[in-house]
Formats: C-alpha cells, sequence, structure tokens
C-alpha cells in the first residue's frame, strides 16, 4: 500500500512541474512579443518623427530627383466587355513598390503595417488615362497591403475593380479581334519626378488567374510597354500601357443568325418547285421568309451600337434577304413571261370536249322549265290559276331535285385547267424555274465561300 501512495505523488509532483514551466515559457513568449511589439512601434514612430510626405522620395535620395515606381498586375477576372459601351471591365490585383530612404532601418524583418500607416507616407498618386468608374474593394475593410524593407523598399498592394474605355472596329463583327488598352501612370508629378516600370520587364509583369474564363472572348495575348504621354498645359508624364487582344467567340452568332438566315434562303429554294399555277403559295412563301429575314436583320443590331459602317453580320443578313427578293422577283417573271394555264375551272364531257350542262334536261327526257328563261325543249303549260301554279312549281323543284341527283354527268366531271401547250403537255414546268434550281444553290455557295475565306483570314488582324 505504501508504494503506491508514494508513486502518485511523485506523478502529481511531476505535473505541477509541467504546469508551472508552460506558464513560465508563456510569460516568457508574451513578453518577447509585448518587446518586439514595442520596438516596432518605436521604430516606426521613429522613422515617422521628422516623415513628410508631402514631398516624393526622390526629392531626398538623388541628384536627379526622380522616383522610379516599379508595377505588377495580377488580373483575378475579366468582363463584361461592352460593345454598347465601348468599354470592359476587370477586378485585379494593383501592386506598386518604391524605395524611400527615410524609413530604412536596422534588421533583417520586413514590417508588415497597418494600411493606416500610408496616411502618413508618401504614396504615388496612380491614374488611369482612359478609366471610366474603377473602384476600390472595401470589404470587409479596404483591401489594402503595406510592407516595408530594411532597405526602405515599400510594397503597396491593392484590390480594384477597373472600368475603362476600349476603342473597338466593328467592321469584321463577330469574326473580330479587339485591342482593349490600359493605360496608367501619375496624375500629377511629370517625367522629371515619378516614372513608372514594369517591375518584371515588359510583357512579364501581368499575370492571369489559371481559372479565369471569358464569355464572348478568348485572350490571346496581353504586349504592354512604357511611354511618355504629353498633356496640353501639363507636361510630359511617365506611363505605362497593356493592350489586352481580344478574339471574339462565334458559336452564339452562328446558332442564332449564320445557320437560322441560310435554312431561309434554302426554304425559299421550294418555291422553285411548286406549281406555277400556284401563285397564292409561292408568294405566300417568299412574304414569310422576307418578314422572318426582315426581323432577324432587327434583332442582330440590338447588341452593337448604332455605328455608320456596316459589319460582317450585316454583309450576310443582307445577303441573304437579297437572295429571299430574288426568289419572289423570280416567280413574278415566270408567271408574267412563261405562264400558259389560265386556271379557270372548267367542266368536260366524257369525250373530252368543253360541255356546260343543261339544268332543263334530265337523263330521262323530261324537260324542267328554265331558271332564267322559257323552257328549252317542249312547251310547259301555263297555268291559269294560282292554286294550279302552285302545285306546279313544288312538282318541278322535285323533279329538278332528282334530276341533278341523277345526273351521270355531274358524276364524271372533269376539271380543265386551260389549254394545252405547244408540247401537247397541261402545265409544263418552267424553264426558269428550272435554271433557278440550279443557279441560286451555285450562286448562295460561290457567296458562302468568298466571305468565310476572306473573312476568317482577317480574323487575327488587329487594328
Amino acid at each position: 500500500m505504501l508504494p503506491v501512495i508514494q508513486n502518485n505523488v511523485i506523478n502529481t509532483r511531476l505535473l505541477i512541474c509541467l504546469l508551472v514551466c508552460s506558464a513560465l515559457l508563456i510569460h516568457t513568449a508574451l513578453a518577447v512579443n509585448a518587446s518586439e511589439a514595442e520596438d516596432a512601434t518605436h521604430l516606426l514612430n521613429k522613422l515617422l518623427d521628422s516623415y513628410d510626405k508631402r514631398f516624393h522620395p526622390g526629392y531626398y535620395m538623388n541628384s536627379t530627383g526622380v522616383t522610379e515606381v516599379d508595377v505588377n498586375l495580377n488580373i483575378r477576372s475579366m468582363g463584361p466587355i461592352s460593345e454598347m459601351d465601348m468599354a470592359y471591365q476587370m477586378d485585379c490585383y494593383f501592386r506598386q513598390q518604391w524605395t524611400d530612404s527615410r524609413l530604412r532601418f536596422d534588421g533583417n524583418e520586413t514590417l508588415r503595417v497597418s494600411v493606416n500607416i500610408l496616411e502618413r507616407l508618401w504614396k504615388p498618386d496612380t491614374h488611369v488615362f482612359n478609366g471610366r468608374q474603377s473602384y476600390l474593394h472595401t470589404v470587409t475593410t479596404p483591401n489594402k497591403l503595406l510592407r516595408i524593407d530594411p532597405d526602405g523598399s515599400i510594397l503597396y498592394s491593392m484590390r480594384l475593380t477597373i472600368k475603362a474605355s476600349c476603342p473597338m472596329h466593328l467592321e469584321n463583327f463577330p469574326m473580330d479581334t479587339q485591342t482593349c488598352p490600359l493605360v496608367f501612370g501619375s496624375h500629377g508629378y511629370g517625367t522629371t519626378d515619378v516614372i513608372y516600370r514594369w517591375k518584371y520587364g515588359v510583357n512579364k509583369s501581368i499575370k492571369m488567374a489559371p481559372d479565369m474564363t471569358l464569355s464572348q472572348f478568348d485572350l490571346i495575348g496581353i504586349p504592354s510597354g512604357k511611354e511618355n504621354k504629353t498633356l496640353p498645359m501639363k507636361g510630359s508624364f511617365s506611363a505605362l500601357w497593356a493592350n489586352f487582344e481580344l478574339r471574339r467567340h462565334m458559336g452564339y452568332f452562328l446558332i442564332n443568325v449564320y445557320i437560322p438566315c441560310s435554312l431561309l434562303v434554302v426554304i425559299s429554294w421550294v418555291g422553285f418547285w411548286i406549281n406555277r399555277e400556284a401563285t397564292s403559295d409561292r408568294i405566300g412563301l417568299g412574304i414569310t421568309n422576307v418578314l422572318t429575314m426582315a426581323f432577324l436583320g432587327i434583332d442582330n443590331r440590338r447588341d452593337i451600337p448604332k455605328v455608320s459602317y456596316s459589319t460582317a453580320l450585316d454583309y450576310f443578313v443582307g445577303t441573304c434577304f437579297a437572295f429571299i427578293l430574288a426568289t419572289i422577283i423570280q416567280f413574278a417573271a415566270v408567271h408574267y413571261f412563261t405562264k400558259h394555264g389560265s386556271g379557270e375551272i372548267m367542266p368536260l364531257d366524257s369525250d373530252g370536249e368543253d360541255d356546260v350542262v343543261d339544268h332543263n334536261v334530265c337523263e330521262d327526257g323530261q324537260v324542267l322549265p328554265s331558271m332564267g328563261g322559257p323552257a328549252n325543249g317542249n312547251v310547259v303549260h301555263q297555268y291559269n290559276s294560282l292554286e294550279e301554279g302552285s302545285h306546279f312549281k313544288e312538282a318541278c323543284c322535285h323533279k329538278f331535285y332528282h334530276c341533278l341527283i341523277g345526273n351521270q354527268k355531274y358524276r364524271d366531271l372533269k376539271i380543265r385547267r386551260g389549254p394545252k401547250s405547244k408540247g401537247g403537255r397541261i402545265n409544263s414546268v418552267s424553264e426558269v424555274d428550272m435554271a433557278s434550281r440550279v443557279l441560286f444553290p451555285l450562286a448562295f455557295a460561290i457567296f458562302n465561300v468568298v466571305y468565310w475565306v476572306f473573312y476568317l483570314d482577317n480574323r487575327d488582324v488587329l487594328i
């Protein structure tokens, strides 16, 4: 029993020792952190004690008095890209880095400080020359980052949504390739004060998110560079530029415009196989196609601005419209120049000769009163009294009804459309229709070959 009690006492003492050691370590760590925080606070206060943010770093650093600002971008998403507004939008991390000798300190650790310190530091007044409604993300706090290295180098990063103008040339729409520029630089400091540079060199300082996709375009290139922009009454300013080369997707327009228009043209050719006497059918088919093409032509114009020139899509829709109108004009020519039949409905006798049914004579030779004049054949006796006349009319109507029902001439009635043509056939096919069955598809096929070869070859040409 005694050894067990001794073991429990020993375990209790060990546990107490461990707890005491842990408490000492935690206290020491907190003390160290507090000391480091106090040192960092003291260091910042010392650095900013005599700091004047009204002067840019180059004013003190070198004899030239120029501050060099290195820039790089990380683009997270892009869009929408609007033809109506001639503008595009993108979400990016915009990073700027410069060196300020007034912020140098001894040590090896980078100071990760709050962005509130920016209010006490000089920073570039960068703005987008072709920007419109750009803004800084502020959820849940302003999306900014500030780092200060021991050599005085400052990294300033912010998350921006930039909306910039993009002049578009829509002559090849929807097989066009657009170039949307991004130009930025200092708003108030000229080339003698601030110069902008791409941090990782030209064409290497803009990175795209690997999962970024565009709904209407493919991003095929981002050439970049630097230039000096001279503004009237202000002087020369350093600027960086990047061009986003965008190639439009054609799938939407193929499904909604090109294929429907082509099918309407093909449907209009059905009239070449319809009898030329069916005037209403062929005209109705042509008018329906014309109205449908007019609707498609108006509808496709809603997605692009009201430019003063024709686009590639306008040329295609207009040509399809012309082909459909040509089918109506073709039928007018057929109807006017080569139509042979009159289209009148006339009864034929059993011997093939024209005959008019005599409604006054039945098969049994009975003679009925004429509906419009005196009876043919036997003379009908006239009745003097109204009563006898009434009986006579009832008898005549009864016999006339049976005469019509039993008359074999009505059972063997044949319809004659017109006189025979010179070739001995009735309603022969027009030679104009036969030629159109070949010429119209051939002409439309040639137009498509020329159209697609021309515009697809020029698709990657940047204006």
